[in-house]
C-alpha cells in the first residue's frame, strides 16, 4: 500500500511518515501543496493525508483539482482546524475523512487503513499465505511449514509486497518504488541483493521454490 502525506510541519511529517512506514505502507512526503498535487495526478497512490494549511496551494484546492480530474483518491485531511464549519468544509471539497490535530498515530493509521478498505471494498486481510508460507501482518511473523523465520525490515516488505501480488511479475523499478518508497537507479543491484537474501531464507531448506526470476521482466512469487 502506497500513501501520499502532504504536510509542511517538519515534526509531524516526520512522525506520521516514520509511524506509516513501521505499518508497512511505503510512503512519498511532500511539504507544499502544488508538488502534493503533482504527486497525486501522476502517481497510483492508495490513499493521501493531507494539511490545509499549507504552501503554495492550500489542502481544500489540492482536493478540490484532484476531485475535478476525477482521480479517485481516499484522502484524509489532517488539521488544526477543529470547528465543525472547517470539518464541514472539508469534506464539502471532496475530503472522505477529517482528523485534527492533535492525534493519536494509532487512530491515524486505523482511519487510513479504514479508507482503503472502503475504497476497494474489501477486508484487509491479517495474513499473506502462499503453500506453506504464512506472513502475519500484525505479528510481522512469518512462517514456512511451520517453522519461523527471522526476516530483516526490507526483506519482509518485499516478501509482503510479492504476496500481494503472487502470480503476477514486479519489475525491480516496482520493488524499488515500494520497498525503498524513492527511486533509485534502475540499474543498481540492491534489488538482486535483497531477493537473494530473502530467497536463502524462505526458498533454501524448502520446496517448492516460491520466488522465480524472469530474465529482463523481473520476479514472481507463486506456486508451481
Amino acid at each position: 500500500m502506497r500513501i501520499l502525506v502532504v504536510e509542511d510541519d517538519g515534526k509531524i511529517a516526520s512522525f506520521v511518515v516514520k509511524g506509516l512506514k513501521q505499518n508497512s505502507f511505503a510512503v512519498d512526503h511532500r511539504s507544499d501543496g502544488e508538488e502534493g498535487l503533482a504527486l497525486a495526478l501522476t502517481v497510483a497512490y492508495d490513499a493521501a493525508v493531507v494539511d490545509i494549511m499549507l504552501p503554495k496551494l492550500d489542502g481544500l484546492s489540492l482536493i478540490q483539482q484532484i476531485r475535478a480530474r476525477q482521480v479517485h483518491l481516499p484522502v484524509l485531511i489532517l488539521s488544526a482546524k477543529a470547528s465543525v464549519d472547517d470539518r464541514v468544509k472539508g469534506l464539502e471539497a471532496g475530503a472522505d475523512d477529517y482528523l485534527t490535530k492533535p492525534f493519536a498515530f494509532s487512530e491515524l493509521s486505523a482511519r487510513v487503513q479504514a479508507l482503503i478498505r472502503r475504497a476497494t471494498d474489501t477486508a484487509e486481510p491479517n495474513t499473506l499465505t502462499a503453500g506453506d508460507l504464512t506472513l502475519n501482518l500484525l505479528t510481522r511473523q512469518v512462517t514456512r511449514a511451520g517453522q519461523p523465520i527471522e526476516l530483516q525490515a526490507r526483506e519482509f516488505l518485499l516478501l509482503e509486497y510479492l504476496l500481494r501480488n503472487q502470480n503476477k511479475v514486479v519489475s525491480k523499478t516496482m520493488i524499488l518504488e515500494h520497498v525503498w518508497n524513492y527511486h533509485f537507479d534502475p540499474q543498481t543491484n540492491v534489488v538482486d541483493v535483497l531477493v537473494c537474501r530473502l530467497r536463502n531464507k524462505i526458498d533454501r531448506d524448502f520446496e517448492p521454490k516460491l520466488i522465480h526470476t524472469l530474465r529482463g521482466a523481473g520476479y514472481s512469487l507463486r506456486l508451481p
